[in-house]
Order: C-alpha cells, then structure tokens, then sequence
C-alpha cells in the first residue's frame, strides 16, 4: 500500500490529505472534532481499506496537517471545503464515512447533494442531538474561554489528563495504546491545537441547545446508509442511533459493543468487517 501525503488549496487554505489505493470505488474518511486528525481517527484503517477502495482521508482546516486559518469554523465551513475537496480532485460519488463531528459533515453535505454521494457511513455521528447531558455546564465551559483555554493547555501539557479524556470516550480504557497516546501527543502540542475545536463547540453551542439538528431532516436521506455506533457511547448515547436508523428508510444499523465514542479505533477489525460488508 503506498500512501501518499498531498496538499490542496481550498478556499485561501491549504487542506493536508491521505490518498491511498488504485480503485475506481472512492472513499473519503472524515475526523471527527476535539483533538482528532485524519491520521488518528483512520491511520490505521486506510490501508486495508485501500485494498478495494481509492481511499482520501482529509484533515479539516484547524487539524493536523492543514493550514490553520483565523476564521470562525462552523459546520457549514466544513460542508463547503468537502465539497470543493469533491469538485476539485473530481471525485465522482464518493462513499462517504463520517465520525462525530465529521459525520455531521457528511450529512449535511449528502442531504444538500443526494445525487453525488454513492453510500453514507455515520460513525457516533454528530448532528443527531439536540442537547448535551448536563448541557448548561458543557454551554458555559464552551462559553468561558479562559477555563477552555486552560484545560486545553492542561491536556497539553500532562500525560495523564491526555490519557483521562481519552479514556472518556473509550468503552475500555485498556484499549488505549501507547502507540494512539503517542499520536494523540502529536496533535494536543501542534501550535493553535484546539483552536478550531473550540470556535467550533462556541458556534454550534447555544444556551438551550445545539444550532445542527438533523433528526428531523433523515427521511430526506435516500442514499445506503450504515449506521454505525459504540454500543457504550456517552458522548452521543445509541438511542440517537436507534432513532436515527428509524428515520433513514432502508438504513442499516450496528452496534459494536466494548466500543465507546471511537468504536473504529477501540475495535478497528469488528469495524472494518462491517464497512466493508456494507460497502460492497
């Protein structure tokens, strides 16, 4: 598998991105928010998946490898750089797989443009929720810069705090290897990381709830769609999966048990198995 490293420029910013694969079936893997990058959240799944698929793994403008631009990041932003990325390479119907933050991406973008995506993973997919647990102390954490900023730079700074918040989106605690906490140092100590996350959470965080609700917009959806989620996710808890496969007409619903928020990452084989049964 030869996976290349490339650049393009969308927009005035220069967006880093993984290809890998000669198919003529295009993926494109979309990371999630928080401390995430294409590399972490599907580094390790781009190969094999490069095996039947042409693979492109982006990271948005704030993360990773990208430029990271003073702008307000919103997820409109993100809908629009997918699309360009789409438009530009000349991508044609991509499969697209989303997790969280990235899911809600995919979404937007696929019920904007049915016609030019060919299947839809959502992976604890952002944009189902209307509201947090305990939303108001999460509003003013969002909403207090100087306590965002400062846990930011705890986690920054401490291995065990990098390891706690890890631990909080994992099902296992013991799954999380020295080898995921050594990317997840890479990307906390990037200058500006997490800037982008939290202009993010301050745009799509109001006082009463969440400004990116598509509950009600999924039987738009006609596209295949798999929906596919940690059996034991807090951040985003499965019943929002079950209500979500309810509304996708013809939708496919799993639930990867031991697997929190990052099933892809806690069991990447059970994962891979599913995702490629479902894209064919």
């Amino acid at each position: 598998m030869s996976l290349k490293h490339e650049w393009i420029t969308l927009q005035g910013i220069r967006i880093h991105y993984f290809q890998a694969g000669a198919s003529r079936a295009p993926v494109i893997l979309l990371h999630g928010g928080g401390t995430d990058s294409a590399s972490l959240s599907w580094g390790h799944l781009i190969g094999p998946l490069s095996m039947h698929y042409q693979v492109f793994a982006p990271d948005w403008p704030g993360y990773g490898a990208s430029d990271r631009p003073a702008v307000e990041h919103s997820l409109s932003l993100y809908i629009s750089i997918l699309a360009d990325f789409i438009q530009v390479l000349s991508i044609e119907k991509p499969s697209l797989i989303g997790i969280s933050m990235g899911g809600a991406a995919a979404l937007g973008f696929t019920l904007a443009n049915p016609e030019r995506v060919n299947k839809l993973v959502l992976v604890d997919s952002y944009g189902l929720q209307d509201r947090f647990a305990s939303h108001a102390l999460s509003y003013l954490f969002v909403h207090l810069p100087l306590i965002n900023e400062f846990s930011c730079a705890l986690v920054a700074r401490n291995p065990s705090m990098r390891r706690a918040s890890l631990a909080a989106i994992f099902s296992q605690p013991e799954n999380i290897s020295d080898e995921l906490m050594a990317l997840v140092t890479e990307e906390v100590q990037r200058p500006g990381a997490g800037a982008a996350f939290r202009s993010f959470q301050k745009n799509e965080m109001s006082w009463r709830g969440m400004r990116t609700v598509y509950m009600d917009r999924l039987p738009e959806i006609r596209v295949p769609t798999l929906i596919l989620h940690g059996a034991q996710a807090r951040l985003v808890p499965p019943r929002f999966a079950y209500e979500a496969h309810q509304k996708i007409e013809g939708s496919q619903l799993v639930l990867l048990e031991n697997a929190g928020h990052w099933p892809q990452r806690e069991q990447p084989e059970e994962f891979l198995k599913v995702v490629e049964n479902f894209l064919g």
